[in-house]
């Protein structure tokens, strides 16, 4: 961390610079491509001062003032990716012009899945919510294209291992014939896609709806909003319980975006229900 004479370890003063997580930056600087006053650095002791010129792939780092936390619902047919070589949509392009910060998503969520996903410069808040110990939860509503068997639920509580790879949901509970809840804690790639295809079942809308404390609620597809000081202190407590309930907005099983519910249409002149018989008493 700082020295007395305001030296900053390397891995640090790229971390504030936006860069990533400080081992992430480690990373980097072990690659050669960290250089500190025109030397390549070679190892991780490196501290540098005020007015250092401490570069990555040639380009100028500066650490940043200010920490920046936004929350995004974002759609389906987005990429959670700085560039993309196929020049699909990138979700970080959804965020509010003006915001001048490198931000990164915490958590990634796959091209078709929708949902709750952060955006922040703060590598240390990165690191802390995407490492496998931090015990933060991640919430998804998943519609399936049938019937979700039981079975496909009690195994992934369990554990499944599919291809060698061990997959176990934290909880899974059920909505609807075709609709559950699954709360990840680890959350591996493409875990519940590759879950629901072990069951030869194919969820056609998947939806993250919390992290940690922390509800998708009203939040409309790709808008944002900044997460407040109570979110940020909680996240970084690694606390799971919801500051505040969630909104039915968030609940995708039921018309998704863009649809409207169909109006339950009576039949003309439909005659009055028959009189119900009275119920006949049963004796053993």
């Amino acid at each position: 961390m700082e020295t007395a004479d305001g030296g900053l370890r390397l891995q640090v003063y790229m971390a504030r610079a936006g860069v990533g997580s400080r081992r992430a930056a480690e990373g980097l600087i072990a690659e050669g491509r960290v250089s500190v006053n025109g030397v390549v650095v070679g190892g991780q002791g490196m501290r540098v001062f005020p007015g250092d010129a401490v570069l990555l792939d040639g380009k100028a780092l500066m650490p940043e003032s200010g920490r920046v936390y936004l929350a995004l619902n974002k759609p389906p047919g987005h990429i959670c990716s700085s560039s993309d070589p196929q020049g699909r949509p990138l979700a970080i392009d959804l965020l509010p012009d003006g915001i001048r910060e490198r931000l990164y998503n915490v958590g990634r969520l796959d091209f078709m899945s929708c949902g709750l996903i952060f955006f922040t410069n703060d590598g240390d808040f990165a690191a802390k919510l995407g490492h496998p110990s931090s015990g933060v939860e991640k919430e998804y509503i998943v519609e399936a294209t049938g019937h979700v068997p039981d079975e496909l639920l009690r195994a992934f509580e369990r554990g499944v291992i599919i291809e060698g790879e061990r997959y176990k949901a934290h909880s899974a509970g059920r909505i609807g014939s075709r609709c559950v809840r699954i709360v990840l804690i680890e959350g591996k790639n493409r875990e519940i896609r590759r879950v629901f295809s072990h069951f030869r079942l194919h969820p056609f809308r998947l939806r993250r709806v919390r992290i940690g404390p922390v509800a998708l609620g009203g939040l409309a597809e790709g808008e944002s909003r900044p997460l407040t000081d109570a979110e940020v202190a909680a996240l970084f407590e690694r606390r799971n319980a919801p500051l505040e309930p969630p909104s039915r907005d968030a609940m995708p099983c039921g018309p998704t975006s863009g649809e409207r519910p169909r109006p339950r249409v009576e039949p003309a002149n439909r005659p009055p229900p028959a009189p119900k018989k009275p119920r006949k008493e049963l004796t053993w």
